[in-house]
């Protein structure tokens, strides 16, 4: 174990989601629509065909263009269906009337990607934690995917995010976009069925998650093994992998919210997720925030990472 672990300080205080300050507050509104009106998000995408310098029309391309200020949003190909944020978002309307309740709305990449926060009504229990469930729905208008949905779990005590990846249960999926009413219905209800599967499924492995144990010398191994120490390593970066260890001791031994579990898998993870989503970087860049965010969709690597170590290590 790092001997200057103990004294490094590590302010929990500061502890926020991921999404906080890149959207726009919507919990006042009562329709997709309004949400996206709230959130200046309420614009349309148009294609434009494409031409090179010469004059020649580029064939089999478009750009997609906002019609508020004609920014590129992305270049795609002819096949390309633009789906409109109003279009791609109709469907969460259903969902209101189950309890649930938008929170944030806002975009990624200047438009490229939008984006609704919802609360889902449920608050689970899962060892003695309370978790708040969260959906967040993405369009995108640079041809890079479908419209989808996350689940994103939040440990109200610290606002770490246990969104696991699960082999019976998919912590996100794509929904179709259609006009029809009973569609956007049976949309709706899917997405409340999956993320109750996956919340059954979380707390199954929360479970397995505490018995695994570890000893502190087991502990600082799984630490080395996450944030490895590169090969014919510089000065300066050995102390960047001996800050960033500390930093992740500091919150598994030192965190308030987690002083009072025993040293196991479900100890290891919070520790990792508060260290993947609070801790500051060695670099931040403007896009630091956002890109954070974005790892919502398709889950944070290090946790990954952290959750199939704690695996193996059963």
């Amino acid at each position: 174990m790092y001997g200057l672990w103990s004294g490094y300080e590590t302010n929990f205080s500061l502890r926020k989601p991921t999404w906080k300050g890149l959207g726009v507050n919507v919990t006042e509104a009562r329709s997709s629509k309004e949400a996206l009106t709230m959130s200046g998000l309420d614009w349309y995408v148009y294609q434009q065909t494409m031409t090179a310098d010469n004059g020649i029309p580029i064939t089999g391309f478009r750009a997609n263009l906002r019609n508020t200020d004609d920014f590129l949003l992305g270049i795609v190909t002819d096949k390309y269906k633009v789906v409109q944020n109003h279009e791609a978002f109709a469907f969460t309307d259903a969902l209101l009337g189950q309890g649930v309740r938008y929170e944030t709305a806002g975009m990624l990449q200047d438009g490229r990607k939008t984006w609704i926060l919802a609360k889902l009504p449920q608050r689970y229990q899962m060892m003695g934690d309370w978790i708040d469930p969260y959906l967040v729905f993405f369009n995108s208008h640079d041809g890079s995917g479908s419209i989808k949905v996350a689940l994103t779990p939040i440990r109200v005590t610290c606002q770490n995010t246990l969104n696991l990846a699960l082999r019976k249960a998919s912590r996100i999926w794509s929904t179709k976009h259609t006009g029809q009413i009973q569609s956007r219905i049976d949309d709706a209800m899917d997405t409340l069925f999956r993320a109750e599967t996956y919340m059954d499924e979380l707390n199954q492995e929360v479970n397995h998650l505490a018995d695994i144990t570890f000893n502190d010398s087991e502990v600082s191994e799984l630490v080395e093994q996450l944030i490895p120490l590169p090969k014919d390593a510089t000065s300066q970066q050995e102390k960047n992998v001996i800050r960033l260890r500390n930093d992740l001791l500091a919150r598994y031994y030192k965190a308030p919210d987690l002083k009072a579990l025993s040293n196991n898998g479900y100890k290891f993870i919070n520790a990792v997720s508060d260290f993947a989503t609070h801790a500051e970087p060695l670099r931040k860049t403007d896009s630091y925030q956002e890109n954070l965010f974005a790892k919502t969709l398709d889950g944070n690597p290090l946790i990954d990472k952290a959750h199939r170590m704690i695996l193996k290590a059963a």
